[in-house]
């Protein structure tokens, strides 16, 4: 092995301190360090340290802590290393004839901690990663700024005064500033890969939100395109209309210039994300410009033209009266201009949809985004103020209307104190220019108005190349999470960056088509809904994490509220309402079907959503809130611990079950490996195959596995560990053992000794027997539990399960990565107008005519006809029969036909006595055991299984009773389509396990229906009365 170089800090090797060392290596070194890293005789190695980093002052196998352990992803260029297993640190080594796996291991399949020089891959070539300033600061206010900054706010500043712009600004800056602190919270809170919004919201609400949301905000963002690149291709109309220069007409003007642009705009974003960047770095530039000349020309003295269109500098007369509101036309109030300019706050989510391509995006995110709401809702307070400082709010334009002297007296208007007379335009509401009349105010208070309109052309462009941007990333991380049919297409990435080549071209062909309509204010309402409702998820998304308490939530970022995310959820949902009431209800309509196809589907995905903490909150606090209350007889459900091993060995057993149980009662599917605990055992034993198996097959139900020596044992574990507070098991349910002749006896003792266990702790217990057997080989199937049931083909001196196919897989996950066809069983079917019969022999508290009941509730069963069987007289059978039909029909179960059965207690057939007395002949003890010197109690001690005359004799008229139920159920329920019989009950010490087994073998033995075994626990389950 290679000795690995030595830090350069280094000042001690522990290789020259010491020579290699064996650990509980007599016959040579299991284990052994060389300096480097630990490592197993065979030369793998465990984990690789440097000596600085073990050099704890003892021998141990002990790491310290390193960031390989917890990363999902191998670092560029060196392997990634793996801590020792608890196997490795707790198991006695000298005892371990091969090395135990580690728990954690490399991506590439070599031990753990292997990083030989040769194996070392080459580091690729980094991608290209933006810092918070250029990838989210400038980004964010790039797309914030837009088209309603220069032809919307002076406009909305002359209808809502300064004052009220304000409260607007600030207003919609809270909204966009909740989020924004929302988003910190969750960006920090982990690592964010690439998908941005729909990263953020899929992760921390589940798949189910996160999906409807990630598509329709690509969706929105593709449209986005469209809405900014209309703006730009208006501007450029209206410029080209001003000089007489028209293409064909001015909606197709638009059409044209908008699909050029759009053109030119994929063509920067295939050139790939450096050059978009720089693309936005550029119109960053001409903004922050266009910005500094309108400030310079808000100082520089008014000439005569531009006080002719109502600018005339800063003037505190002019600041007061624009101070006030002055409300015109159907949209002047406060809600029409809030919802007018609220659009122009929104963008701040453009930074976080390049999450992949950020270096580091838990500290870009926050920063880069409060920074860019921060500049922005001060830019748009400085225009506001200026603006509205500076120019009236009706203006003629025309140079010749000057104050004369004569009409002094009766001048209109701010303008009269600085000698220009606008009364005419005024009165007649003729004005063109001025605040309230003209949207180009901008460019005429601007020292030089084309740079003006190159800040137009930058904001237009630059939020469209953002957009543009964002919807091909988020639509492909979606993509790779597979929540949607079809869509799977558009995920591949290429080059470094994972350019989202398809996306790309697929976001153009939506933009190109929206551009198509040419008309900006049909595109807006559905856009600004799509992100307020992101908005609103987000805030959401922080709130309900932060309410569910749990551990997992930990953000970084602390400057944060869940009451305000809240508030910020609940007015971004109002503000929906307001701004298009029809858009909102069609974006919460597509959110609603969006989230009902995953939740149908159900995506095989654990991100751990704070709704997954949710639901394990709200179960906990059920669970408690069922111990302050007893049980009563009402609430009585049969809650099952079914003994299935791996439940894809028994699927009839698992189907059965099911049905009574189904959104009813608890179902547990228990599973027993025997052996000694090892990661082996354990993985068999809790393997989420078997869950997962479950859900495929539609059954709701738990799995519990277990590792014990022997089955007797871990089925103790299971009756009195299983469950939760009120909610844990209070039936046993197992299949019948059909090989326990050709078992070993010690097999069969601990069979009965189960039922029996069950009884000891107050458990109803059942026992299904089905002709063909409930045992199936499937090549996904892994452990067979032995005692359960088990073919007959077995062996006659063997207490393991019978042998697999020659195609068996023992991968527990192998039903995951290898469908397999689900078995059908009978009780998958419709059973038609069949009976099912209820042999109610001896009263159990009603457990046996319950569960009936619970069976025919279900579809399948529906149309089954129940009959009730008791035993009686013959001179009384009426009568009795009569006092069981009023009993039945007080636990109004709905059965209407009993039937009594006085032969019942009739001496059976000679053969078929002569059949049990051949059946229980192996187990008797002979002569031979009789007249040795062993004593009855040894031989009852050591083989407890064994039965003597003097039990044969003591059990006879059970064991008659039992032969003659047999021939009732033959001439009785031949085509039934399922038996209920009340099962008998051996005392213990009394009724040894092998006459035990041979009554229930006896009992349900040739039948061609299932077979129900069923006793309750001797306490009620069944009630007449209301309290």
């Amino acid at each position: 092995m290679e000795e690995v170089p030595a830090a350069p800090n280094e000042g001690i090797s522990l290789s020259a301190l010491r020579s290699q060392f064996s650990v509980n290596g007599e016959e040579g070194p299991k284990y052994g360090f060389d300096g480097s890293r630990y490592h197993y005789g065979d030369g793998t190695s465990v984990a690789s340290q440097n000596s600085s980093q073990i050099l704890t002052g003892y021998d141990t196998l002990d790491v310290g802590p390193n960031y390989d352990f917890y990363a999902n992803t191998n670092a560029l260029g060196r392997v990634r290393r793996s801590r020792p297993s608890l196997f490795q640190l707790h198991s006695n080594i000298e005892e371990d004839s091969c090395p135990p796996p580690l728990y954690e291991e490399t991506n590439t399949g070599r031990a753990p901690g292997d990083s030989s020089e040769d194996d070392v891959e080459e580091p690729q070539s980094e991608p290209t990663r933006f810092g918070w300033v250029k990838g989210v600061m400038i980004r964010c206010m790039l797309n914030i700024w837009g088209v309603i900054l220069y032809l919307r706010l002076p406009w909305i500043t002359a209808q809502a005064g300064i004052g009220l712009t304000w409260v607007i600004i600030l207003l919609s800056s809270c909204i966009t500033g909740i989020t924004g602190l929302s988003t910190s919270a969750i960006a920090t809170n982990g690592r964010v890969k690439g998908g941005g919004t729909y990263f953020l919201i899929s992760r921390s609400l589940g798949p189910e939100l996160g999906g409807s949301i990630g598509l329709i905000f690509a969706f929105a963002n593709a449209v986005a395109v469209a809405m900014h690149t209309v703006g730009f291709a208006e501007t450029v109309q209206a410029l080209m209309q001003e000089s007489g220069a028209s293409i064909v007409d001015p909606i197709n003007d638009i059409r044209i210039i908008g699909v050029i642009t759009v053109t030119c705009l994929l063509a920067i974003s295939l050139a790939g994300m450096e050059w978009e960047a720089k693309a936005q770095v550029l119109f960053f530039i001409v903004i922050l410009v266009s910005f500094a000349n309108y400030i310079v020309g808000t100082i520089i003295p008014a000439t005569p033209q531009k006080q002719a269109k109502g600018f005339f500098s800063y003037q505190a007369d002019i600041f007061a009266e624009n101070f006030v509101p002055s409300w015109r036309g159907p949209e002047g109030n406060f809600f029409g201009m809030f919802s007018i300019f609220f659009p122009s706050a929104t963008g701040i989510l453009a930074g976080a949809n390049i999450s992949g391509d950020l270096k580091d995006p838990t500290v870009a995110i926050p920063r880069g985004t409060l920074m860019a709401i921060f500049w922005t809702t001060l830019s748009y307070l400085i225009i506001a103020a200026t603006i509205g400082a500076c120019l009236v709010r009706d203006a003629s334009g025309i140079m010749n209307d000057t104050l004369a002297m004569s009409s002094a007296d009766s001048c209109q208007g701010l303008a009269c104190q600085y000698g220009w007379d606008f009364t005419d335009c005024i009165t007649n509401r003729t004005c063109t220019y001025g605040l309230s009349n003209q949207y180009q105010s901008m460019s005429l208070v601007s020292g030089f108005a084309p740079l003006i309109t190159a800040g137009i052309f930058g904001a237009t462009l630059s939020s469209a190349l953002a957009c543009l941007v964002s919807a091909p990333k988020v639509f492909q991380c979606l993509c790779k999470d597979n929540l949607y049919p079809v869509i799977g297409f558009f995920g591949k990435g290429n080059g470094k960056n994972d350019e989202p080549i398809r996306g790309y071209v697929l976001a153009y062909i939506i933009a190109v088509c929206f551009v198509l309509i040419a008309e900006l204010n049909t595109i807006a309402p559905i856009i600004s809904n799509f992100f307020l409702c992101s908005y609103a998820l987000i805030n959401f998304s922080c709130f309900h994490a932060s309410i569910t308490n749990s551990p997992g939530w930990r953000p970084s970022f602390r400057f944060y509220s869940k009451w305000m995310s809240l508030l910020g959820a609940v007015v971004s949902v109002i503000i929906m309402f307001l701004l298009t009431w029809w858009a909102a209800l069609i974006a919460i309509g597509i959110v609603i079907f969006l989230l009902g196809y995953v939740l149908y589907k159900r995506p095989s995905v654990n991100w751990g959503s704070s709704v997954q903490a949710g639901s394990y909150n709200m179960a906990l606090s059920y669970c408690v809130s069922l111990n302050q209350v007893d049980d009563h007889i009402k609430n009585y459900r049969p809650q099952c611990l079914v003994l299935t091993g791996p439940p894809s060995c028994r699927p009839a057993l698992v189907d059965f079950v099911g049905t009574f149980t189904k959104n009813l009662s608890l179902m547990i599917c228990g599973n027993v490996v025997t052996g000694g605990p090892s990661p082996a055992t354990l993985d068999t034993a809790s393997s989420n195959s078997h869950v997962t198996w479950l859900n495929k097959r539609q059954i709701k139900s738990f799995y519990h596995g277990v590792v014990a020596n022997d089955l007797r044992t871990g089925v103790k574990m299971l009756l009195q560990g299983a469950g939760l507070g009120r909610i844990r098991p209070n039936v046993l349910l197992t299949g019948f053992k059909r090989d326990w002749r050709k078992d070993k006896p010690s097999c069969i003792d601990n069979y009965i000794g189960i039922l029996h266990d069950a009884f000891d702790l107050q458990y109803g217990v059942c026992v299904l027997r089905m002709r063909e057997g409930l045992d199936v080989f499937r090549q996904a199937q892994t452990h067979v539990n032995p005692g359960f049931e088990a073919s007959p083909e077995r062996g006659v001196n063997t207490c393991v399960p019978p042998a697999p196919p020659a195609n068996f897989s023992l991968d527990p996950d192998a039903m995951v990565t290898e469908p397999q066809p689900q078995p059908s069983t009978v009780f998958q079917s419709q059973q038609g107008k069949k009976t099912i019969d209820v042999y109610w022999l001896f009263d159990d508290g009603g457990l046996t005519l319950l569960l009936p009941y619970l069976l025919t509730r279900k579809k399948r069963w529906a149309r089954c006809k129940v009959r009730v069987f008791v035993g009686g007289d013959i001179q009384r059978k009426e009568e009795q029969r009569k006092e069981v039909m009023d009993l039945i029909s007080k636990f109004r179960l709905g059965f209407h036909d009993v039937e009594v059965l006085p032969d019942i207690n009739a001496r059976p057939q000679p053969e078929h006595v002569r059949r049990f007395e051949d059946l229980i002949g192996p187990y008797r003890i002979n002569t031979a055991q009789k007249d040795g010197h062993v004593t009855a109690e040894q031989l009852n001690q050591d083989c407890p299984w064994m039965v003597s005359d003097e039990e044969i004799e003591t059990n006879k008229p059970k064991t008659l009773r039992q032969i003659r139920l047999n021939e009732v159920l033959q001439d009785y329920s031949r085509d039934a389509a399922i038996i209920f019989v009340t099962m008998p009950v051996g005392r213990r010490g009394q009724c040894p396990s092998a006459l035990y087994m041979a009554w229930l073998e006896t009992l349900s033995r040739d039948l061609r229906p299932p077979v129900l075994l069923v006793r309750g626990n001797q306490e009620n389950v069944l009630t007449f009365y209301c309290q």
